[in-house]
């Protein structure tokens, strides 16, 4: 599972950060969390691919977070895709998505289909879900919560000898396959240890500090939550649905989270030491994410 930080910036484009747009490659497909405009090229600069989106997950629909769609969808119609698309988001999402779909003149050559969301419901997909709960914005927002389903517990080598497991009969124990030896079978129940959780993604997209987002979030392995302004600026924000980088670190420190990234950053931050150094004294791991950030996310 990796995430590549395609845009951080806040309200529009900087010189240094493009609109917000966050790809997650998990492996059997990649999803997109937020398309702000000039998405389709900032996939040209990363390590991602635009034409192996699955699905596409919009918080809500201000322009930085959703007018980068037009432009992926002809794009991808451009490089002959035919797979299906999916977009999600919240309970506006078919009259703005449908909206974006008419600008222009191109022919749409694959399916689109809109998902309208409310807070608190799931999405069962495949060998993930995505959970959502209400964001503190002037327009609906949601966040998201990707969560993998249960790992198989880990191969216990040393347990495996002992019961006089050699050579290949490893590889077919770890592949889920009983072995025998001599008259006894051994069952990969046997040299596995119990089943571990998956790794979970919490996405904030724009808000004020949330009791609603902190629960979303609760032992998620990353938080990604937007951090728009210093603490000296956190009253004036919260007016408008927005974080400092102080309360987005208060939120990862009250949701026992693993990691996390701070996103969203006003224009006025050219910079973002100073504001990774304040989230850092509650959360000391604390990131400020860069365009083009890959990160490795590893399984507990």
């Amino acid at each position: 599972m990796q995430l590549t930080f395609l845009g951080t910036a806040g309200s529009w484009p900087t010189k240094e950060r493009s609109a917000s747009a966050i790809a997650l490659d998990l492996e059997k497909e990649l999803i997109l969390l937020d398309c702000g405009e000039g998405t389709q090229r900032q996939f040209f600069q990363s390590s991602a691919s635009f034409m192996r989106v699955r699905r596409v997950f919009v918080t809500h629909f201000h322009g930085d977070h959703f007018l980068g769609l037009p432009g992926l969808i002809q794009s991808m119609c451009l490089n002959h895709r035919t797979e299906p698309l999916d977009i999600y988001g919240p309970p506006d999402a078919e009259e703005m998505v449908g909206r974006a779909l008419k600008m222009g003149y191109f022919t749409l050559r694959f399916p689109v289909t809109v998902h309208p969301l409310t807070p608190g419901s799931t999405v069962e997909l495949d060998g993930y879900s995505v959970k959502t709960s209400p964001a503190i914005h002037p327009v609906p927002s949601l966040a998201y919560r990707i969560e993998e389903g249960p790992k198989r517990g880990r191969f216990d080598g040393e347990k495996a000898r002992s019961l006089g497991i050699h050579g290949r009969d490893f590889a077919k124990l770890e592949a889920g396959e009983p072995v025998r030896v001599g008259a006894t079978v051994v069952h990969p129940g046997d040299v596995m240890g119990p089943p571990r959780p998956g790794r979970t993604v919490v996405y904030s997209g724009d808000t004020a500090p949330s009791d609603d987002v902190r629960h979303l979030a609760h032992r998620a392995t990353v938080l990604i939550h937007e951090a728009t302004v210093a603490q000296e600026l956190e009253s004036e924000a919260n007016e408008w649905g927005h974080s400092s980088a102080r309360q987005a670190a208060e939120i990862a420190t009250e949701a026992e989270v693993a990691t996390l990234f701070l996103t969203h950053f006003s224009a006025r931050y050219k910079e973002l030491d100073a504001l990774e150094t304040e989230a850092r004294v509650l959360f000391p791991g604390s990131k400020a994410a860069r365009d083009f950030l890959d990160h490795l996310i590893h399984q507990p």
